[in-house]
């Protein structure tokens, strides 16, 4: 990734301009205030770097930086170069930002010619599409597959479900919405990018419950995904997303969410409006707070937090969601102590404590303590 400069201060006061080393990178910040705090350039790495502030040691000439100092008082002069290092497990998002990560699996579905050349189609069956038709059922998973067989489209309105994960399949033609009975499509772990999913086609199936497109190379999501009003599971994960469409909102039936491992900044203040939710996980991704909106979500039983910069929750989180077991906050700037300060914390505490002990009597978890929740330090 290329380096990035940022400016910290238009007071005219004096500044200096610092060479941070980190991994094998150069990162420039320029324009800093002498009197910004070691803590508040923790703050500005942590974006560029993905490493939560106190998973940041930053050393310069030998000695350990504190975070209540000023660079001034720590006697960081302007061209100083300073050296960052992480703590293990302490970071947003994916983890540190150093190179392009592999986001699909290799393929392990193989066939071999009698010469012995490695093929990449699978013999066709000429009964399935009989079989597609009587049972509804279109199961093409780990078929090395780079475009949707014509066959599919063939199965026309009986089609209820289509399994097509694990291939390297890219374009998802307006076709798709010919076969208007469906119910669940998965596409996860293809090749699917921006351009080459139609989703005029998508969104006029209309009695689609289950969307998976995860693990493919999506930047962003429409608009018009608010038109699948029907639909009660999306999973996303594991993208290119920077955000979440406002239209989200209009999904009243939703009740599982999964985008975790995208580059999300910001969820929409309409999420609240998603009132069926019980399931929610946005964990590694870039986010430093949420909408007070989550609230709202009266169903909400389980929500993953995990490596995201969050320094706070909604203030009524514990008071209206009640119904929350589950809070994964691992890895993320907020502590146990932070957590017993919100109203409603002791019910959902022992809410928590009731799922646990139920955990046990079945023999699933073997600790008591609250490792589901926040880091304790």
């Amino acid at each position: 990734m290329a380096s990035s400069a940022i400016g910290g201060d238009d007071s005219g006061g004096a500044t200096v301009s610092l060479t941070v080393k980190f991994s094998g990178r150069t990162i420039p910040i320029t324009n800093l205030s002498v009197d910004s705090t070691i803590k508040d350039l923790k703050a500005l790495l942590q974006p560029l770097t993905n490493v939560l502030p106190r998973g940041q040691k930053l050393i310069c000439k030998g000695k350990l930086l504190v975070d209540g100092m000023t660079l001034k008082e720590s006697e960081v002069r302007d061209g100083a170069k300073i050296m960052l290092m992480a703590s293990q497990g302490l970071h947003q998002g994916d983890g540190p930002i150093l190179k392009q990560a592999q986001t699909r699996p290799i393929s392990r579905f193989r066939i071999v010619d009698t010469l012995g050349r490695e093929k990449m189609e699978v013999p066709v069956d000429k009964n399935r599409l009989d079989r597609w038709k009587a049972t509804g059922v279109i199961g093409l998973s780990d078929y090395n597959l780079k475009a949707i067989p014509d066959e599919v489209w063939a199965s026309g309105t009986s089609a209820r479900v289509i399994e097509l994960s694990n291939n390297s399949i890219r374009d998802v033609p307006s076709k798709i919405g010919c076969l208007s009975s469906l119910q669940k499509l998965l596409l996860a772990a293809n090749d699917i990018v921006d351009d080459s999913i139609s989703w005029e086609g998508i969104v006029s199936l209309k009695y689609l419950t289950v969307l998976s497109l995860e693990q493919n190379h999506l930047t962003t999501l429409p608009s018009s995904l608010g038109l699948l009003t029907s639909l009660r599971q999306l999973n996303v994960a594991k993208n290119k997303l920077s955000s979440l469409p406002n239209e989200i909102g209009l999904l009243t039936k939703l009740e599982v969410l999964k985008a975790n491992n995208n580059r999300i900044s910001i969820i929409p203040t309409c999420i609240g409006d998603c009132n069926a939710l019980i399931e929610v996980d946005v964990s590694s991704n870039l986010l430093s707070e949420l909408p007070e909106t989550m609230g709202n979500l009266n169903n909400l039983k389980s929500l993953y937090l995990s490596n995201n910069g969050l320094k706070a929750l909604p203030t009524v989180l514990f008071k209206m969601c009640l119904q929350l077991t589950t809070l994964d906050l691992h890895n993320t700037e907020i502590t146990v102590d932070v957590l017993r300060q919100f109203e409603g914390w002791e019910s959902f505490d022992e809410r928590r404590r009731l799922k646990h002990q139920k955990q046990l009597d079945f023999r699933v978890v073997n600790s008591g303590a609250f490792d589901e929740g926040a880091d304790k330090s």
